[in-house]
């Protein structure tokens, strides 16, 4: 089983000019180490089988007839293999000649693909040897290696994995290149072969040309240009080999070498295919665009010996590696800032009412509004943080947050809950003794009325602590900390939050005292505090403990939200980012907590209070997230049950 990846292959083969039996066999041999590492789809670059830089030399008929010759053999050599391999040669059309890619699988020519847009400019004079695809009619064939092949550059290539298709070089520079509507046609991956000469800049432009045509196509693109062995007269061929996934890098040659080399990764298809169907104007613009019928050609079925991901999973999709985690969490504080300010100026609210923990959400909340408040040039002491200690707040969250109010300069207001949740458990007959759903949901509501009324006296805004991974759990009280005027951090996961409180406590941020403070809150164990501590004053009740680890949660969240994969793909996915932290049974486990509690608390989610999407994921049900309260979960725990 793939899960849904492919995996392709762009190979740099040492080549000399103008001998193809040479090049040939370099290219065979490249086609063996791929099949060893399973590789579905190779590509070589552009005319590899004589040599991009022959010029007057593509009007020698031996130079033609030795890359047939060159091509029979390779075809040949494919009997016995699975991968398709896609080469390039110059192929000879009714008196003219096409500059080709040659799609072979299991000694067969599947199919020819001439390129579309010939470069007339500069030092390219491509025009002087070949005819442009345009030029050939819709159905056009030639006679080739002994046998009749369809030649267009309108094939779209079907294996049982994926649909793929193919342009070369220059088609990649036009303002409209051929791959657009490969994609829009239901192409899935796009392969280049091209003999891109080297000079200063280009490189970078031609990274942000595939990253962006990729994201543009929401496909896999595979990129494959000469290198060393091509002409030097004029210009410099540098190697380069490229594998991207809608705008994302897998793999990269290594630029530098002289010898041949192949890269390879996999392509998740399924993932693009998720992503295509989510995004209606892809769509909109393939009914708009697509109007002539395009051929398509089966290939063979693919049968790797054992499937293995090389491609780097990430234990924390939510958090960006360095350089960028700094920059994204500037982002997100603006948007949750902008959106405060906002809703704030909106109603007339002179003040804001916020429930202070001691832990990592309320403080991100706190940190946001004090951010807000000066934005908006308003006294920070028309910020009310409340503490409401309960019975399970320990010393250690209670110091920090009448700590970290103090040192905001914040209006302090600290109001026990004990006697009035005695009193209610008094009046509805609840044993204080019996610490159970109802003890703890009273004291989240005993506090959620303190601040709401709380609002009422100051004129003020409640502003919600709670966060993505909580509302994805129901991890909070229905009508408890469920609910607020305006929720902040709604649409961050707890992996995330980490990291924003941290970025906080930086010298550029914070002053000595406030970063002191929040170091020791991100190092504190997540709690809701709601039933009593150890004799030694400790927590005792840790959050992830009862419902799981939250990276492994927001993992979780983030492959069923975005992309929509199954609970065996995630499975598999998750073994991968976490195989040396937890084992395969821990995985299960929480998988199935996860689907089963994201399934029976969707009623939370459908009533949750305004708050800015800051993010791709977000369980808003005015946003990103309409689901029924009463979907059956039943399909999803059974494929957890048999993982």
């Amino acid at each position: 089983m793939n899960y849904g990846f492919v995996k392709v292959a762009a190979a740099v083969p040492e080549v000399q000019v103008a001998n193809p039996k040479y090049n040939a066999e370099q290219i065979e041999s490249l086609i063996i180490q791929a099949a060893g590492q399973d590789v579905e789809i190779i590509v070589f670059p552009e005319l590899c089988l004589t040599g991009y830089s022959c010029a007057d030399l593509f009007a020698q008929q031996l130079l033609l007839d030795e890359a047939e010759l060159a091509l029979i053999n390779l075809i040949n050599f494919s009997r016995s293999l699975d991968i398709i391999s896609i080469v390039g040669l110059p192929v000879a059309w009714k008196g003219s000649l096409l500059n080709c890619a040659a799609v072979v699988q299991k000694g067969r020519l599947l199919g020819l693909v001439p390129k579309t847009y010939l470069p007339n400019y500069r030092e390219f004079y491509e025009r002087r040897w070949f005819t442009p695809a345009t030029d050939l009619p819709k159905d056009a064939t030639v006679w080739l290696c002994g046998q009749e092949v369809p030649v267009s550059a309108r094939t779209i290539f079907r294996t049982p994995s994926c649909r793929f298709g193919i342009e070369l070089c220059e088609d990649l520079w036009a303002p409209i290149p051929p791959s657009a509507t490969l994609a829009m046609q239901g192409a899935e991956i796009i392969f280049n072969l091209s003999a891109d000469n080297e000079t200063i800049g280009k490189r970078n432009y031609l990274n942000q040309l595939i990253a962006q045509q990729s994201a543009h196509g929401i496909s896999g693109y595979v990129y494959a240009a000469a290198g060393f062995g091509e002409s030097t007269q004029d210009v410099v061929f540098s190697p380069k080999a490229m594998v991207w996934e809608n705008g994302q890098l897998l793999a990269r040659e290594n630029e530098r070498t002289l010898h041949a080399q192949i890269i390879s990764s996999e392509i998740d298809v399924e993932r693009l295919r998720s992503e295509r169907r989510i995004n209606t104007t892809f769509s909109a613009c393939a009914a708009e665009c697509c109007h002539s019928s395009y051929r398509e050609v089966d290939t063979e079925l693919f049968t790797p010996h054992e499937f293995v991901l090389t491609r780097t999973i990430s234990a924390h999709p939510f958090v960006p590696a360095e350089p960028l985690l700094n920059q994204r969490c500037e982002d997100i504080f603006n948007i949750q800032t902008e959106g405060l300010a906002k809703r704030l100026t909106h109603t007339n609210c002179p003040a804001a009412v916020v429930g202070i923990s001691g832990g990592l959400d309320s403080t991100l909340a706190l940190l946001v509004t004090v951010r807000t408040f000066d934005l908006l040039k308003r006294s920070r002491k028309d910020i009310v943080g409340i503490t409401m200690p309960g019975f399970g707040t320990t010393g250690r969250t209670y110091t920090n947050a009448l700590s970290l109010m103090k040192a905001l300069g914040i209006t302090v207001r600290e109001i026990s809950i004990a006697k009035a949740v005695e009193q209610h458990f008094e009046d509805i007959g609840h044993d204080i003794a019996k610490h159970d759903t109802t003890y703890e949901n009273s004291q989240a509501r005993e506090r959620t009325q303190i601040l709401m009324d709380v609002a009422n006296q100051v004129n003020g805004l409640v502003i919600g602590t709670g966060d993505l991974s909580e509302l994805a759990l129901g991890w909070c009280t229905y009508n408890g900390d469920h609910m607020s005027m305006y929720a902040v951090n709604a649409s961050i996961p707890k992996t995330l939050i980490q990291h924003l409180v941290r970025w906080c406590a930086s010298p550029e941020h914070s002053g000595s005292e406030v970063s002191r403070i929040l170091l020791d809150i991100v190092d504190t164990p997540i709690s809701p505090e709601l039933l009593p501590a150890s004799a030694e004053g400790n927590i005792l009740q840790k959050t992830e403990d009862l419902v799981g680890p939250y990276e492994l949660h927001d993992f979780f969240l983030y492959y069923t939200m975005r992309w929509g994969f199954r609970p065996s793909k995630i499975f598999y996915l998750a073994q991968v980012a976490f195989g040396r932290t937890y084992t395969i049974d821990a995985i299960k486990k929480w998988l199935t907590v996860f689907f089963s509690r994201f399934f029976s608390q969707q009623f939370k989610r459908s009533c949750m209070p305004d708050g800015p999407k800051v993010g791709s994921v977000s369980l808003s049900p005015r946003g990103d997230w309409r689901m029924p309260s009463d979907a059956n979960r039943d399909a999803w725990l059974a494929e957890c049950k048999a993982l």
